[in-house]
């Protein structure tokens, strides 16, 4: 089924798709010759990208009318996921038999397919990013055909084949690593300041699961610590405990946080920030992320800090997380362990523009590699350039799809055409 001349914005309102046809199959075989007659073809997830990553100027798919699929295959601790699906749902099916993924973003509303092709991630210094949980992708390649990838058959190009911006075909299902489902709580520290973060950075970090510091780079900031149950805590118990329930973002309503105050409960319920059956907010809001290498965290929090009055008039609140290394070639924590500096901006692009600008002056010089998915000033070139494995995802996208049927202008000016 396809959409004539409907505007398509994204989750924030701030992207309006260029597509003049959106089309949402409500089969296998309809996406495949949705694919095959195409000229051009996009795939579009929840849109939760701030950017112009997902769009086309010739047709879009969304593929939340395919059939779910979840299949839970207990002996070798993997879940096939239909590439719509999203975490909410996925994450529900997977605890009620008993098992568990080891990362989850903040979001749990965003789809699979969208989150592993941008690099998506979560906290946490043993934590990598939700794409390299990935075992096994399936794709529409131009033809129409189905391509099954693993990291078991297909090692060679495997890792050039999940973090992929969409531009090696449309991806139906996904194979996910999974582990023994597990409890948790979730406590708050407030009041820390941002100097004790930025000198004892593993010790911080490493208090917890999974790590969040939330601040406005003007001086302190709080800390959330996500425990496992099974597994001890750290010693760091910097600022004071909070004594009530918070909200990430200061003033907005505590009903979409996911549960504190140290109450245990499932993994997929103390993960993520938010309760997957509330919208976090209105998408009244744009974002930028940058991953610095780990040994630079305390370079990066001098810089951010420096810059704090310019950052904070214009910030609803901006998040510091780890995330350990990967081998996914376009994975922004490709071949490094990282901590991410994610700013959640108010929804005025002219405002908004000068602090953006201060952050990356600061930090690109630092080897910041930006989220696929979020904005930012950078030149593409310079992008693709920060990436050790960007010839040979140039050649893997020549072997998949010669004719350049899943580019867009997002990717050419990344890897352009001979």
């Amino acid at each position: 089924m396809s959409t004539p001349h409907t505007q398509v914005v994204n989750w924030a309102g701030n992207v309006t798709f260029g597509s003049p046809r959106v089309h949402r199959p409500r089969t296998l075989d309809e996406l495949r010759r949705t694919v095959r007659d195409s000229t051009r073809i996009r795939a579009l997830g929840s849109g939760h990208s701030f950017n112009l990553v997902a769009d086309s100027d010739h047709d879009l798919v969304r593929l939340d009318g395919l059939p779910t699929e979840i299949g839970i295959d207990a002996e070798s601790s993997t879940v096939t996921v239909s590439a719509g699906t999203r975490y909410a749902e996925l994450v529900t099916a997977l605890d009620g038999r008993g098992f568990a993924l080891a990362n989850l973003a903040s979001l749990p509303h965003i789809s699979v397919a969208g989150s592993c092709a941008t690099g998506t991630h979560g906290s946490g210094d043993d934590q990598r990013c939700l794409s390299a949980a990935v075992r096994a992708v399936e794709l529409v390649g131009p033809d129409g055909d189905l391509a099954w990838l693993s990291r078991d058959a297909d090692p060679e190009v495997f890792p050039g084949a999940v973090v992929a911006l969409g531009a090696l075909g449309v991806l139906t299902r996904l194979s996910l690593e999974t582990e023994p489902a597990f409890e948790m709580s979730q406590r708050v520290r407030v009041g820390v300041p941002l100097d004790e973060v930025a000198d004892h950075v593993d010790d911080v970090f490493g208090a917890a699961y999974s790590v969040s510091l939330f601040t406005d780079w003007r001086g302190e900031g709080s800390v959330w610590l996500k425990h496992r149950t099974d597994r001890p805590a750290g010693a760091w118990n910097g600022g004071r405990p909070a004594r009530r329930p918070m909200h990430p973002v200061p003033g907005m309503p505590l009903g979409a946080s996911t549960e504190q105050m140290g109450t245990v409960g499932p993994w997929h319920e103390r993960l993520p920030h938010f309760r997957p059956e509330l919208e976090p907010s209105a998408g009244e809001e744009l974002q930028s992320e940058f991953y610095v290498p780990r040994e630079l965290a305390g370079a990066a929090f001098a810089a951010l800090r420096g810059i704090g009055h310019l950052v904070a008039p214009v910030l609803h609140i901006a998040e510091v997380r780890t995330v350990r290394a990967d081998d996914l070639w376009l994975s922004p924590a490709h071949g490094r362990d990282c901590v991410t500096f994610h700013f959640t901006w108010l929804k005025d692009p002219e405002a908004v523009a000068p602090a953006l600008a201060a952050v990356e002056e600061r930090l690109l010089p630092l080897g910041a590699r930006p989220h696929w998915g979020k904005l930012t000033t950078m030149a593409a070139p310079d992008i693709a350039a920060g990436y050790e494995r960007a010839a040979d995802f140039e050649r893997l996208m020549h072997d998949l799809d010669p004719s350049g049927k899943f580019r867009n202008a997002f990717v050419d000016g990344l890897f352009p055409r001979a």
